[in-house]
């Protein structure tokens, strides 16, 4: 990973079918990779999209008995009082930034690329011009669907409430479906139009 120094490998990419003038940064759940990612961002390919799905180091974690597994950074609960890994999670942060760096070099401009992610990585920065699409399964056992309304109330007060989109599936546990997929790739179009509509 371009400036990377939690020693992951390179990210799992989805080159764009012609000239990208757009990216799309997508960073995995806990214990995953960017290659699972990267083949659901093949499915919902947009021509002009570059998909980027950087894997996370292997260290360990709080929350699963210390055992080394991918991950941002660690967790040491589920709770909403469980504490966090304020220096993990600023780590991740600076890489992930290194990674919207590069693509700036690599001339697609910030404005034109979007940071997602799944779980763990969901988290986005907070501005209160970004637009926000936030999935959630209301049957999700590790990470309650209360817990996505809360995140999403949170959300709605951080930045303008019109540029948030909440959406819910139905009896989705803690994974994608492909109607979220297809919700992605809409806002993905909207965000992101080709250079010549806009």
């Amino acid at each position: 990973m371009c400036g990377n120094t939690m020693s992951a490998p390179l990210p799992a990419i989805v080159p764009a079918a012609r000239r990208a003038t757009a990216a799309v940064i997508f960073l995995h759940g806990l214990g995953d990779t960017g290659h699972g990612w990267a083949e659901a961002f093949t499915g919902i390919r947009i021509p002009h999209v570059k998909y980027i799905c950087p894997h996370a180091p292997t260290m360990p974690v709080s929350l699963n008995m210390r055992m080394s597994m991918p991950s941002w950074f660690d967790i040491y609960g589920l709770s909403p009082d469980a504490g966090e890994d304020e220096s993990g999670i600023k780590r991740a942060s600076e890489n992930i930034k290194a990674l919207i760096d590069q693509e700036v070099k690599n001339g697609i401009p910030s404005h034109r690329i979007i940071l997602g992610g799944f779980s763990q990585a969901s988290a986005n920065c907070v501005n209160k011009d970004v637009h926000v699409l936030q999935c959630h399964g209301d049957a999700d056992p590790l990470v309650p669907f209360i817990f996505g309304r809360q995140a999403a109330e949170k959300m709605k007060s951080l930045i303008n409430p019109s540029n948030y989109t909440f959406k819910s599936y139905r009896g989705v546990p803690h994974s994608a479906c492909p109607e979220e997929m297809v919700d992605i790739k809409h806002f993905i179009e909207k965000q992101l139009p080709p250079i010549s509509a806009i």
